[in-house]
């Protein structure tokens, strides 16, 4: 016969689910758990499907060997074995909870095709270039877009307005991988602008990397293409967005007493029209400030530009199950911790969201 709890063990286990009930409530807490249960379930998912990719790493190598050296596959096998570090007949339960295992320690592994070399010494390495080029772009194209869509709402079915929504839903409506190809194709091709083979690579290998003037010169106009693609992509839906946003709030009743208390419009624009149209831009602007690193692969190879993306692409190419996972697991946090700081954002503005707290 089981013996009944005691009063104070009831007591005591009620206000352990009261106390994990009032962390739940909160919102904050609540969007950070959901964040972490979203990565380690996006995450998981990525493990399993990039072994669903045909071929392996051992596969590729042996292929480039018989390919490049015309040996037999038994040779090209046993040199690919000694080689890599990688069984690609383990059980696949017992290769993820290896991973998950060193993940928690915050290890991400070594790179399979390149032996003893650290996959968080790679994203080190590449990371910074697309967090500069996609990173400058995305605030040239916000800065712009904020710009010119307070222009467009204040002038708004002039020419000015007519003209600007056209090249801005032009801008929205085409990839930003085309308007990379046609600056390629035109500028650089057709009318010999720019050299392209002198662009390749984030800065000139002749250079010494440094806080010095040559460099900076040089990493800047490496990265001013992959920029100018950037903001050709994004600028359309910030300028029509910012737009739409103003004409809303001219119509607001503090708009209008601001203008019958004889306030000039330059104060207007920028104290009351301009901070309130741009809040939600802001929030816009938290949630793709994640995708600056995952939107990077096309650009960068298309401009031979050598940043996260183009080592994915790399990654991808020679089934480096290790390097692909560093990689998407920085795009996966990036992605959920901008999502998540926009949801914190927008309720910092709105606390009716933070319904858990009401």
């Amino acid at each position: 016969m089981a013996r009944p709890r005691s009063a104070e063990t009831v007591s005591q286990t009620s206000g352990v689910f009261g106390t994990a009930r009032k962390l739940w409530a909160n919102y904050t807490i609540r969007t950070i758990v959901q964040a972490i249960f979203t990565i380690w379930l996006v995450i998981t998912f990525i493990f399993f499907l990039v072994r669903l990719m045909p071929g392996n790493p051992v596969d590729v190598y042996v292929d480039y060997l018989m390919n490049q050296e015309r040996i037999t596959y038994e040779e090209a096998f046993a040199r690919a074995a000694s080689q890599f570090q990688f069984d690609p007949d383990a059980p696949v339960t017992e290769q993820y909870l290896e991973y998950m295992g060193q993940l928690v320690q915050g290890d991400l592994g070594e790179s399979i095709t390149s032996t003893g070399t650290k996959v968080l010494d790679q994203i080190i390495r590449f990371l910074p270039w697309t967090l500069f080029a996609v990173g400058l772009g995305l605030l040239v194209s916000f800065i712009l877009g904020v710009v010119i869509g307070l222009l467009m709402a204040y002038y708004r079915n002039s020419w000015i307005d007519v003209l600007l929504s056209l090249i801005s839903s032009i801008l929205s409506a085409v990839p930003n991988y085309i308007w990379g190809l046609l600056i390629l194709i035109i500028f650089g091709v057709q009318l010999h602008w720019f050299a392209i083979g002198e662009l390749r690579g984030t800065y000139d290998s002749s250079l010494t990397p440094g806080f010095n003037l040559p460099f900076i010169l040089s990493m800047l106009q490496h990265a001013f293409l992959p920029v100018l693609v950037y903001v050709s992509g994004t600028l359309g839906n910030w300028v029509l967005t910012m737009r739409n946003s103003t004409i809303s709030v001219l119509g607001e009743d503090y708009v209008n007493v601001a203008r019958a208390r004889g306030l000039s419009r330059t104060r207007i624009a920028t104290a009351y029209v301009g901070r309130n149209a741009a809040l939600p831009m802001f929030t816009l602007l938290a949630i793709n400030i994640g995708f600056v690193i995952g939107g990077s692969v096309i650009i960068e190879e298309l401009f031979v530009y050598k940043g996260l993306g183009s080592f994915l692409y790399w990654s991808i190419t020679q089934r480096d199950y290790t390097s692909m996972q560093g990689v998407l697991l920085i795009i996966v946090i990036s992605v959920v911790f901008s999502n998540m700081l926009a949801d914190l954002l927008y309720s910092w503005l709105d606390p009716r969201v933070r319904l858990g707290d009401n």
